[in-house]
């Protein structure tokens, strides 16, 4: 078990190297992972369920806590994504299907990866995981409503259908490993430490499934979605950091914020994508899945290291003050 433990903890470690070498292996050769493309609703479920194993109540204590943080925090991630993706789709003059999928995405959830990065870059950890966890229950009812508001123009979009396809995805599999976890309590907290290894095959996965399944498209296209990807990304960290600021939320919780808003559950977009659009209008969901697995861990660790930074020009300054008195 142990053994199992280390090998998780270092997937969890280097999830974003091995999600740009398998996207870059399922793009040259696209026929090692297409086959996963029927199961990618199986392995999101199977995600999800593993959320609501890790979830407890005392996750939620923030937003009992600090109510206002919590509100900012999920109504920053379904304002601010959705509408800078809407911006960009109309700025670049997008395909029907490239601008839809951009949206799309901009109208999912924060993705479970942010709790880790937040937790990285010294942030609120536990605002992170009650944000997250928020707007993925609140993602069925939000996310297909953003997409017919935003993406309606483009494509004829089937809210009821959306609605049923994330009920399925996302809530049903987090209510089972809720309830799981309250019948066998003690199990699931042996186990939990192999979760990371589960989503980060599972994530890792997806991307490559989705890579695959769209590598001639991406070739054609696959620059300007990967700009507008880094922009809409960009964009939803630095409006996240400066809307948690502008607001007086503290440091900590302005770079919690700023991740989660950056950071999608993309996965879920490309699984909609392909389950109500096309293969075409997944290719911002992979490319996205790909590129904020690298800009969070650059974040994180950057502020990682200034917080270790300003605690150890803290320490010196308080040692100072203690030998001068």
């Amino acid at each position: 078990m142990k053994t199992v433990e280390r090998i998780s903890k270092f997937a969890g470690d280097t999830f974003a190297i091995w999600v740009v070498v398998v996207a870059t292996i399922s793009f040259f050769v696209p026929s090692a992972f297409t086959w996963i493309a029927p199961y990618i609703s199986i392995l999101l479920g199977i995600i999800m369920f593993g959320m609501g194993l890790t979830l407890s109540l005392s996750d939620f204590k923030a937003l009992l806590k600090t109510p206002k943080s919590v509100m900012i925090g999920v109504l920053a991630q379904f304002i601010i994504m959705p509408l800078v993706a809407y911006a960009l789709a109309n700025l670049f003059n997008l395909p029907p299907q490239a601008a839809v999928g951009v949206i799309l995405v901009g109208c999912c959830p924060g993705g479970t990866a942010s709790n880790v990065m937040t937790f990285l870059a010294k942030g609120n950890t536990a605002l992170s995981v009650a944000v997250t966890s928020i707007s993925t229950l609140l993602a069925p009812f939000l996310t297909p409503t953003l997409t017919l508001l935003l993406a309606s123009k483009w494509l004829p979009v089937s809210t009821s259908s959306m609605f049923q396809s994330i009920l399925q995805i996302v809530l049903v599999p987090i209510v089972l490993g809720l309830v799981v976890k309250a019948l066998f309590k003690k199990q699931v907290e042996k186990s939990v430490t192999v979760l990371p290894l589960v989503s980060v095959v599972g994530i890792v996965a997806v991307a490559g499934a989705v890579v695959a399944l769209n590598s001639a498209q991406i070739a054609k296209t696959g620059l300007l979605i990967m700009l507008i990807v880094i922009l809409h990304n960009g964009f939803g960290l630095l409006l996240g950091f400066l809307a948690a600021k502008f607001l007086r939320l503290d440091y900590p919780s302005q770079k919690a914020i700023s991740i989660e808003v950056g950071m999608q559950n993309s996965g879920l977009g490309a699984a909609l994508a392909l389950a109500h659009f096309s293969p075409a209008a997944a290719v911002p969901s992979a490319i996205f899945s790909v590129w904020h697995n690298i800009s969070g861990p650059l974040l994180a660790t950057w502020w990682g290291k200034r917080a270790a930074k300003i605690k150890e020009v803290e320490k010196a300054d308080s040692a100072s003050t203690r030998i001068h008195a």
